[in-house]
């Protein structure tokens, strides 16, 4: 029986070779995680702020909260 020859494990620039896989995987998944933080938490916060001061009257909210006594200095 004939015995193959085992192949010579790669000693020489192996280090280089593994952070450059994980550098280009890290990169695409921070990509990734801020792009669906924007989509899925950022545009519907803006969304919702706009659409509430949209109509928001702050005179009428002072004096709503006026009027049930939550300032103690004004009338």
């Amino acid at each position: 029986m004939t015995c193959g020859t085992l192949p010579k494990p790669q000693m020489c620039g192996l280090l280089a070779k593994c952070l450059q896989f994980h550098i280009v995987g890290a990169f695409i998944v921070s990509l990734g995680v801020a792009a669906f933080y924007k989509f899925a938490v950022a545009e519907p916060r803006k969304m919702a702020y706009a659409d509430f001061y949209r109509n928001y009257d702050s005179m009428k909210d002072f004096e709503e909260l006026g009027k049930a006594g939550i300032f103690q200095s004004a009338k």
